[in-house]
């Protein structure tokens, strides 16, 4: 069977240039700017002119009720004006939480932006974002539109790793995703638990996943679950106990099928000759 590498593409010059210098300015802000309330200025800024294509500025109309809707939006784009999930848990470290809330919101809100399926932006949106959010992440990152984390400076994502679309990674506990490791799809990966008889009783863990290990569509990770170097958990698979290095896993909860080392997923063909590829008409 064929072997398919990714492509490489860009997009043209002028935006490549327009794409490479916002990143960079806001890299730079960000870098420069740590309080919150710079921080909510900056993102509030950004999105004002991202989302309704204007600057942020003038008085807002109150008086006509006809306004109340727009005026919610425009507020809402001020993280200064939202509150998000994490910062009900009880237990955050809601100073450290508050520097990085801004740019979680514009993480959030460039994903439900008319941009976000803009791969090639995407990609270097979020691993610079996830420069100042997360505890750590590496080189050759790419995270597809969608994904979500918990409060974001319990998360490690070493080099070469791949995060794909609607992936929710829980790092209330803390979570390591080891180099070269790919999830896919729908997929979790938990770093809490809760007492059976008492919710409001947490146990954060450590989550371990790789290195180059594979968690394959809709599959989950529960919390302080290590799947090992170059592993594979299964479709739909729920991993409730570790999963050992080479081992493909699967099933609910999650059991060893066989080894990597036992695995012939396609029957050696090399012989038999490509079928013919079927004529297309070219974009003219």
């Amino acid at each position: 069977m064929p072997r398919y590498e990714y492509r490489d593409l860009e997009p043209s010059r002028e935006a490549k240039e327009v794409y490479t210098r916002w990143i960079e300015y806001l890299d730079d802000e960000f870098t420069r700017h740590k309080k919150p309330s710079l921080r909510n200025e900056l993102v509030r800024d950004n999105l004002h002119n991202l989302l309704l294509g204007r600057p942020h500025g003038g008085r807002l109309n109150f008086t006509l009720d006809t306004e109340l809707p727009f005026n919610v939006l425009q507020l809402s784009l001020d993280p200064g004006n939202v509150t998000l999930e994490p910062e009900y848990y009880g237990d955050i470290d809601a100073p450290r939480y508050a520097c990085i809330k801004p740019l979680i919101w514009f993480w959030h809100m460039f994903d439900h932006s008319p941009v976000a399926f803009n791969h090639w932006l995407g990609f270097r949106f979020r691993a610079m974002l996830g420069k100042h959010i997360f505890k750590s992440i590496g080189n050759n990152v790419k995270i597809f539109h969608g994904v979500e984390f918990s409060y974001g400076y319990n998360l490690t994502i070493e080099d070469d790793c791949v995060i794909h679309k609607y992936v929710m990674l829980d790092d209330r506990g803390e979570i390591i995703i080891k180099k070269g490791t790919s999830i896919s799809d729908y997929a979790a990966v938990y770093s809490h638990a809760h007492d059976p008889v008492d919710s409001m009783v947490v146990e954060n863990r450590s989550t371990v996943i790789g290195p180059r290990a594979r968690l394959t569509y809709h599959s989950a990770v529960m919390a302080g679950v290590r799947v090992g170097e170059d592993a594979i958990l299964g479709a739909m698979g729920v991993a409730t106990r570790e999963i050992g290095d080479h081992v493909i896993a699967g099933g609910v909860p999650a059991k060893q099928i066989k080894t990597k080392d036992e695995a012939t997923l396609f029957e050696d063909r090399s012989d038999v000759p490509a079928p013919d590829r079927i004529a297309r008409p070219q974009c003219e």
